[in-house]
């Protein structure tokens, strides 16, 4: 039986999906896997417990219930309070153990780093160290020991994809994505005939959006999404190169949420005539991130209705990939895009291939 050690940073929603995983598929993974998975350490921006023999299941579920609350956690009274990542990973690390990254902030990259350099691995969710400088990049996915899978589609194996076409020599011609689920309920609504302001107002009530829509409306997430696709495809790039048309008109990107929200009838219009204008060409409007002759390129785009991108419905993410051994019909992988549970389950997923 492999022992192996887990050290997770972030507690929010995936963190904890992720640990309710790992405590219901224990059994499954000693008896298929031979791999038994031990928590030793579980820490956010503000504290950690750690114990090397494991946390235990009544540990686990305390974090888990008072996280849950929306409460900060009293790191102090059960383990230690810290801001210092990588000084967890030099105290808790253990031979074979796995870093996971469930957050959403480049603070991670020097605990990552010193991991890698230590021989263990990683898993991240997080999609910004992995489109800071050029070089991170390169010094995290270069170890062959770094898992992020869940930093594009959540539990769509795109990353895993686009990994087998480099190792097959395949010539990616084109890389067309619908990579936000957001986004793909406001363009199907859209085309429905409904008013985007109440498209926007719709999607913050379903809680598909940050507090603040424009955040997504900006396009910034998709870029990050897609510079992960080139770099992993050997792309050189930075964020900055990714070409960006936001949705949000720079007239109402700085006001006061409540103002800006207050605006966005005056956006109506301007969307249903791009719509009756795709939709007299047989097409519809997607906000696609394409990867074409070295560029990259975020926004919204007409696109033909009988494509795979022009059939997708609701907020599943896709990616189209032309190649030279997908010449006609592309390679195409669609699936649930955004949610708690899928996100822990790619991380998950991760997990268990760096153990093996």
């Amino acid at each position: 039986m492999k022992q192996v050690p887990l050290i997770i940073f972030g507690a929010g929603k995936v963190g904890r999906a992720l640990v309710r995983q790992f405590a219901e598929s224990a059994d499954l993974h000693r008896d298929r896997d031979r791999l038994n998975f031990r928590i030793v350490a579980w820490c956010d921006r503000e504290g950690a417990v750690v114990d090397e023999d494991g946390l235990s299941a009544e540990m686990l579920t305390t974090i888990t219930a008072a996280m849950a609350d929306g409460t900060a956690f009293p790191w102090s009274e059960y383990g230690n309070e810290q801001d210092d990542l990588a000084a967890i990973v030099d105290v808790a690390g253990l031979d074979g153990s796995i870093v996971v990254d469930v957050t959403a902030s480049d603070a991670t990259v020097p605990a990552l780093t010193l991991a890698l350099r230590r021989g263990y691995s990683a898993a991240t969710a997080n999609k910004i160290p992995l489109t800071g400088p050029q070089a991170i990049f390169d010094r995290l996915t270069g170890s062959g020991r770094f898992g992020y899978e869940t930093t594009v589609g959540s539990a769509v194996p795109i990353i895993a994809a686009t990994q087998g076409l480099v190792r097959a020599v395949d010539r990616v011609d084109t890389v067309q994505g619908a990579l936000s689920g957001t986004l793909g309920f406001l363009c199907t609504g859209l085309q429905a005939g409904q008013p985007f302001s109440a498209l926007v107002e719709e999607a913050m009530r379903r809680g598909y959006t940050e507090p603040d829509p424009r955040i997504d409306l900006g396009g910034v997430d998709v870029a990050r999404k897609a510079l992960i696709i080139a770099r992993t495809l050997g792309w050189k790039m930075e964020l900055a190169d990714v070409t960006v048309a936001s949705l949000v008109p720079p007239e109402l990107a700085d006001l006061p949420l409540a103002y800006f929200l207050a605006r966005l009838p005056e956006l109506d219009a301007g969307f249903a005539a791009q719509v009756a204008e795709a939709t007299g060409q047989d097409k519809v409007l997607r906000y696609v991130a394409e990867l074409r002759d070295g560029k990259a390129t975020v926004g919204l785009q007409a696109v033909p209705r009988a494509t795979a991108l022009g059939q997708l419905q609701g907020n599943d993410n896709l990616v189209a990939f032309h190649t030279r051994y997908y010449p006609d019909t592309p390679l195409v992988l669609q699936g649930r895009g955004a949610g708690v549970e899928a996100a822990a389950a790619g991380v998950h997923a991760d997990i268990v291939a760096l153990a093996k």
